[in-house]
């Protein structure tokens, strides 16, 4: 019955968008997010859906799009060209099967960042957008957050929509997505449009942001909790009463502290201590390989590349003999170990260039962001007010991605790609925009009468001496 269902909305998205063809974008993006083909087991899965709606998207857009208001800009580029560099590496990777593995995934990634903002040229669009990447990560998140609040949960024990330990469904990425969309969340209760922001909407949505909140607590991930004190940190600047915030916020993890289980605060202990726990021992080893591989292949290994390294470290380990209990270090041999840091994972796969060109994406992003914040923040005018809110979630959510990703693997990420597509799009717009307010002050600004005969041999005899 699940799996009918599931079938039968995709196929209801794909029959709408034949009138309205922008919903194909939307289609791909519900699909790429939340996996149905993976949640059903015989219909859903027999068919290509992600492929077809990927298809469909471009079809749309190059036959019944209006091409007037689109503009290629320099992140683009910049990620056209990363696009292009991967693909090199892929063809002269170390492991070339594994490579073509994960590049059959992050080509298609890239692309559709690429051609995103194309399609985002009204506000409509850009909002509808947002909100299906909200929903559809939504999903997840209340379906983890439920399951939490129930008693379930645990590290490596929290069950979602499908058994599969990727992407989206990756306990980490998870909770990092989480998190980083609670500022989305809060500008739809503020400034939304497809559902004003009436009681329905406020409540739905600080429910959503309690289910992201619990989702760390669910899934234990390190990471998570790491999320939320930058997030703590970084909205501080948009609030108004920051004391009576950071209050609230004590007051509310004080009061969550009794319900948490013995094994979170067991994880979180060892945060601190990397020395002490064998998974974080293990990525500052691999850390420290990747910087001598890069030193040797300056230009990258290709995809999976982590594959060929090989380490040794030591790790202590509690010796109980007799009734005394001891700390012995003995040396542990790994290999294969994955990079777990999205900035060692393109330094690794695509080298110093590709390492430039993923930080000047992001850099780039986070500076557009802050100069809408900044231009649109004091105008009141109508449909004014809300780009600098949206900017500024955008920027906050880039912001957790990015701390986040320092302990995963998730530069390629595609729901992170199509939020830089979000971002690409705004900027376009915002700056669509200002270009035509200047045109329209041009036109209304009053022109010199002409200078008569006279008057005109007076000006030059002035301007002679």
């Amino acid at each position: 019955m699940l799996d009918l269902a599931l079938f039968g909305f995709v196929m209801a998205f794909f029959a709408i968008g034949l009138r309205r063809p922008f919903l194909w974008v939307l289609a791909y993006c519900y699909i790429d997010i939340l996996a149905p083909q993976k949640i059903g087991w015989s219909i859903t899965s027999a068919l290509p859906i992600s492929l077809i709606a990927f298809c469909a998207a471009f079809a749309g857009w190059l036959l019944t799009d209006r091409k007037k208001d689109v503009r290629f800009t320099f992140r683009q580029f910049l990620l056209a060209v990363l696009l292009l560099y991967c693909f090199w590496t892929t063809k002269t990777a170390d492991f070339p099967v594994e490579a073509l593995e994960k590049w059959d995934w992050v080509w298609k990634a890239l692309v559709f960042a690429i051609f995103l903002p194309l399609t985002l040229t009204t506000r409509l669009r850009i909002e509808g957008t947002a909100l299906i990447m909200v929903l559809t990560a939504g999903a997840i998140i209340i379906s983890a957050g439920m399951k939490t609040a129930l008693g379930g949960g645990g590290y490596a024990s929290l069950y979602f929509f499908v058994n599969d330990n990727a992407g989206m469904y990756e306990s980490s990425t998870l909770s990092t997505v989480a998190i980083a969309i609670i500022p989305l969340i809060v500008w739809f209760t503020r400034h939304g449009t497809v559902f004003p922001p009436d009681w329905r909407v406020k409540t739905f949505g600080y429910a959503l942001i309690f289910a992201c909140l619990l989702v760390p607590v669910g899934t234990e991930a390190r990471t998570g909790l790491l999320c939320i004190a930058v997030l703590s940190v970084v909205v501080l600047r948009d609030v108004k009463r920051r004391f009576a915030f950071l209050a609230a916020g004590a007051a509310l993890g004080l009061m969550a502290l009794p319900f948490l289980p013995q094994s979170y605060y067991e994880r979180m202990a060892t945060i601190g201590s990397h020395d002490q726990d064998q998974s974080a021992s293990t990525r500052v080893a691999v850390w420290q390989w990747t910087l001598d591989y890069a030193a040797e292949n300056p230009f990258g290994g290709g995809f999976d590349a982590y594959r060929g390294n090989s380490f040794s470290y030591r790790m202590p380990v509690l010796v109980e003999q007799g009734g005394t209990t001891s700390i012995e270090y003995r040396e542990v041999v790994d290999t294969g170990r994955a990079y777990h840091s999205a900035v060692f994972e393109v330094l690794g796969e695509q080298g110093w260039p590709g390492l430039c060109l993923w930080l000047w994406l992001h850099a780039l992003g986070l500076w557009q962001m802050e100069r809408i914040r900044r231009r649109w923040r004091g105008r009141t005018g109508h449909d004014e007010q809300w780009q600098a809110p949206l900017a500024s979630a955008l920027q906050v959510g880039q912001v957790i991605y990015l701390v986040g990703s320092l302990f995963q693997g998730i530069a390629y990420q595609p729901f992170v790609l199509m939020l830089i597509g979000l971002q690409i799009a705004l900027w376009s717009y915002c700056t669509r925009l200002d270009s035509q307010a200047r045109d329209a002050r041009r036109v209304r600004r009053p022109q010199a009468p002409p200078i008569s005969g006279g008057d005109a041999v007076a000006a030059g005899a002035g301007a002679l001496r």
